[in-house]
């Protein structure tokens, strides 16, 4: 994939790229897709997936593909095969057994998500921003421009804000920023729901916000990595600090709660 243009709609790939290359781009395209829809119970544990070509109809690739997806998934004890019978979820890649934290319960809570959420994030923006391609930008570029008319109307969304972080790390290309992202989605939604009544008033605190999203934005469609991953650490800073009035907890005098991943 090569570099693309500074527009979102003007991504090109490299004729010198090998053909091969593009193939493990959709093969990781294919696994991302396929554990999207197993995390949320499309594919009960011990369910049949679809056949190869059934599969590869619905995601818009080669059978070839599917099948080196499936060979991944099962390295990865996701799905295993029954000989003759076809590829089934394991009890290992239900819902149940995907990565779970404790739910939020005190201002120390949130404060230790904006903390978690600034060691994986700014990474994400930076691989974003040297892997990303025309369907992941689009996924950034939708969610940017609900924000912006959420803005234009002094409101905030909460959904929107989500989907836009979530489509950084998927842009990423690394399985494992989406996985987390998934995982706190409640909790991270308890900060921005948080952060965004604080922004509500007479300073343009919503056109600050959104200038920051956009800023991340044009880092990465632009491949600046460095500073898409700078503007994601000042944004990520910038929304906590402004929840908590720039005041942080010793959180070394709080008991923080029991995590253990289901």
């Amino acid at each position: 994939m090569g570099e693309p243009e500074s527009s979102v709609l003007n991504v090109e790939t490299s004729p010198s790229k090998p053909e091969r290359g593009k193939a493990v781009r959709l093969v990781d395209r294919v696994v991302d897709q396929l554990l999207e829809r197993i995390r949320a119970g499309n594919y009960p544990a011990d369910s049949r997936l679809p056949g190869e070509h059934e599969l590869a109809s619905q995601l818009g690739v080669s059978r070839p593909v599917v099948r080196d997806a499936l060979a991944r998934l099962r390295e990865q004890g996701i799905v295993y095969a029954r000989q003759g019978a076809g590829t089934f979820v394991s009890a290992q890649g239900s819902p149940a057994a995907q990565l779970s934290y404790s739910p939020v319960k005190t201002i120390a809570d949130i404060q230790r998500c904006y903390e978690f959420r600034l060691t994986i994030e700014p990474a994400a923006a930076y691989f974003a921003a040297k892997r990303r391609d025309e369907a992941t930008l689009q996924k950034i570029a939708a969610a940017l421009a609900e924000l912006r008319e959420a803005t234009s109307h002094q409101l905030h969304r909460t959904d929107a804000d989500f989907v836009f972080h979530r489509a950084v790390t998927e842009a990423a290309n690394n399985h494992y920023y989406t996985a987390s992202m998934d995982a706190l989605k409640a909790h991270i939604a308890v900060g921005m729901h948080l952060h965004g009544l604080s922004l509500l008033g007479p300073k343009l605190g919503l056109e600050q916000v959104y200038e920051e999203h956009n800023a991340i934005y044009r880092a990465i469609a632009e491949g600046r990595a460095e500073d898409a991953r700078e503007a994601m650490r000042k944004h990520l800073e910038g929304s906590r600090d402004r929840l908590f009035e720039g005041r942080m907890l010793d959180l070394s005098m709080e008991t923080a709660p029991s995590d253990s991943p289901a």
